[in-house]
């Protein structure tokens, strides 16, 4: 089997937003879910697209143009939809965070954990 490019936090963050918005990620829903994922922290839209199209470049994700639209004054958009090979660096990122998070809990205790994983689902919807 080949060995997969591992994926850095801020591309982990930003490919998360995509599977999670589904075929509403674009450019802005895509920013706006991965201010919420790293709320309070501030993100800017430009990293976020410069690391969409990077993502792109590894084959992460793809992307297309939709249709202009009157409500975007005539505009079209660009779509972004995760491709195996970023869902499969996805799930490699999150195996490795679960076992990271495990030997943590561990260390300091199952409070930790529980509200470790309370934040976790609270970020994640």
């Amino acid at each position: 089997m080949t060995q997969l490019d591992s994926l850095g936090h801020f591309e982990q963050l930003v490919i998360t937003a995509i599977l999670g918005l589904r075929e509403n990620a674009y450019g802005v829903t895509i920013h706006s879910k991965v201010q919420d994922l790293v709320h309070p922290r501030k993100v800017s839209l430009g990293a976020v697209y410069v690391t969409l199209d990077r993502l792109e470049d590894k084959g992460f994700v793809a992307s297309w143009m939709t249709e202009p639209s009157p409500e975007r004054g005539g505009r079209a958009r660009r779509c972004y939809r995760l491709e195996a090979l970023g869902e499969r660096a996805l799930q490699e990122s999150a195996e490795t965070a679960k076992r990271v998070s495990e030997v943590i809990a561990k260390a300091w205790g199952k409070r930790w954990a529980r509200d470790w994983g309370a934040s976790w689902e609270k970020a994640a919807v």
